[in-house]
């Protein structure tokens, strides 16, 4: 560590910004300013009475006759405990460092995660709030950039200030016991029931990750997962074949969604059409635009995929909304992918857009205000479509049961068609290995074809 004796400190500079031209600007921050062996160096504070309590650290140190940092800008006393930080302090440091990298659903479901540890990872201090206050005080305050927290409520403020004081050293998740506890946490609901494999899988994996970037930051000497023998039963991700539907059932179901409402099933149904003529997820089909449709008068179209309008909670997305215009699924920002789509969605499609036209940017499917379609809405359309196309023992079973068992319906159709695996995984925008392991099921109403052709084999 390269220390200096030369420091200089200078007034806080408050920043500001104004939310709509010509409308008063607001104060978002305060900057602590100061330089170390004449280098430059900051650091940015919500509030300026956390700004002022940081600067008078600094200048404590500096009449003590502490040596600073060079190159944290750091007194020596600070960079001990800095590098003795907790897991808490480590967890905010890590969701800031990764968060201008990762999409919404990534932000949300990261957070998530580090919650559900955070609140096992703590020392016994008195005063500690509900597990439920301590979820909302990290998802919706301390695990979000500095620039986007809002102004925290007293119990939200008390239960950060809970947090900091009773979190665990980062160091002792060395200790067996104490990662352990934490993937007991990630296996279990915040109600104490059994999380589902999947969902375990899904944070244990945001975990791993953040422990990885200790050892990078040479926090920790090793991974503790690493050490710790704990399974959760392996799941298959595998559909459930009672969810897929066969030709005559989906364009039932799809009839249906034209009986709901005066005009919000109209507006929607080819929207599930290009689901299952198409395979498209329900994100992709919010995203089509009208310049991403070739719809020729007669035969195959082709549809260029492009955009995408994934939901989220618009805590984690870049514009504030609930829908951010994001790239394809495991692609690049600027790859495209082309779905070819039969004559009957070529028709639905040129019949939709004949109907209602097209949103201002040119999207096919929106609500009767132009705005993205939120899937609550669209999933309420489909489950009351359900109830008119289903028989009621059908209604209660998982058949169709989601808007994207469409899509699975729509895959394993191409592929119990005979359709090649790489051209079905192509269409879909997926690997092949993904192809086979979870969308090769039968669809129903298969069996009974089956049954009779076995019943004509041992009949000969």
């Amino acid at each position: 560590m390269t220390t200096s004796y030369k420091v200089k400190f200078w007034d806080i500079r408050t920043n500001t910004r104004a939310d709509k031209p010509g409308k008063k600007p607001r104060i978002v921050s305060h900057t602590v300013r100061w330089t170390v062996g004449n280098r430059e160096k900051s650091q940015t504070f919500k509030t300026k009475g956390l700004a002022e309590s940081f600067l008078s650290d600094l200048r404590q140190a500096a009449k003590k006759g502490e040596a600073f940092d060079v190159e944290t800008g750091l007194p020596a006393s600070m960079v001990k405990a800095k590098d003795a930080r907790t897991w808490y302090a480590f967890a905010v440091a890590y969701v800031q460092a990764w968060w201008p990298h990762a999409a919404a659903k990534s932000r949300e479901g990261m957070t998530d995660a580090l919650a559900t540890v955070t609140r096992v990872l703590v020392n016994e201090v008195p005063g500690r709030p509900s597990d439920q206050m301590i979820r909302r005080a990290l998802r919706e305050y301390s695990f979000l950039p500095e620039d986007r927290r809002p102004t925290p409520t007293p119990e939200i403020a008390k239960a950060v200030r809970w947090l900091e004081s009773a979190s665990l050293p980062l160091s002792a998740l060395e200790e067996t016991k104490h990662a352990r506890a934490a993937l007991e946490a990630l296996a279990l609901c915040l109600d104490g029931k059994a999380a589902a494999t999947s969902t375990y899988r899904r944070k244990r994996a945001v975990f791993h990750h953040a422990l990885e970037y200790a050892v990078e930051l040479e926090e920790l000497s090793a991974n503790p997962l690493h050490k710790v023998k704990f399974r959760k039963a392996k799941v298959s991700g595998e559909i459930d074949r009672r969810s897929v539907v066969n030709p005559r059932q989906a364009r039932e179901l799809l009839t249906a969604v034209t009986y709901v409402g005066r005009s919000r099933g109209p507006m929607l149904a080819a929207m599930f059409a290009c689901m299952y003529f198409g395979g498209l997820r329900p994100a992709e089909a919010a995203g089509l635009r009208q310049k991403d449709c070739h719809l020729p008068a007669h035969g195959w179209g082709l549809l260029t995929l492009e955009k995408t309008r994934p939901q989220s909670n618009s805590r984690f997305t870049d514009s504030g909304h609930a829908h951010d215009e994001r790239g394809l699924k495991h692609r690049d920002v600027k790859q495209t992918r082309i779905v070819p789509i039969p004559p009957e969605l070529v028709t639905i499609l040129r019949e939709h857009i004949d109907t209602f036209g097209v949103a201002e940017d040119g999207r096919l499917f929106r609500t009767r205000t132009g705005g993205v379609i939120s899937g609550s809405a669209y999933a309420k359309i489909w489950q009351e479509a359900r109830t008119y196309a289903l028989t009621p023992d059908q209604v209660a079973s998982p058949l169709a049961g989601r808007p994207y068992d469409l899509r699975h319906s729509a895959v394993s159709l191409w592929i119990n068609a005979g359709v090649h695996a790489p051209e079905a995984a192509e269409r879909a925008g997926h690997g092949v290995d993904v192809m086979l392991r979870v969308y090769a099921k039968c669809i129903d109403g298969q069996r009974e074809v089956a049954n009779r052709r076995i019943l004509e084999a041992l009949a000969l």
